[in-house]
């Protein structure tokens, strides 16, 4: 298992935009990955659980990915996280 920690800067969260792209890249993948906020885990291949969490700006957040293509996951998470302006 890894994971990986993030501080959101987005001012307006992780709201339906850039959690529908952190699903769709997360459901490229095997591994179970999931997102963890506040002491809730939610599957990351989940629209609604990622909304569920109701993540806002300067949020503290962990990635976790557990599985065969782990290491690769949460580096194409992160890239993702970086590239739409979240962490």
């Amino acid at each position: 298992m890894v994971q990986k920690e993030f501080k959101v800067i987005d001012e307006t969260g992780i709201h339906a935009r850039p959690a529908t792209l952190l699903v769709q890249a997360a459901s490229k993948f095997q591994s179970n990955i999931e997102l963890e906020y506040n002491g809730r885990k939610v599957n990351l291949k989940s629209i609604m659980g990622v909304m569920s969490l109701g993540v806002g700006k300067d949020a503290d957040i962990v990635i976790y990915a557990d599985g065969p293509d782990e290491t690769e996951a949460l580096a194409v998470i992160e890239e993702t996280m970086k590239k739409e302006g979240l962490a």
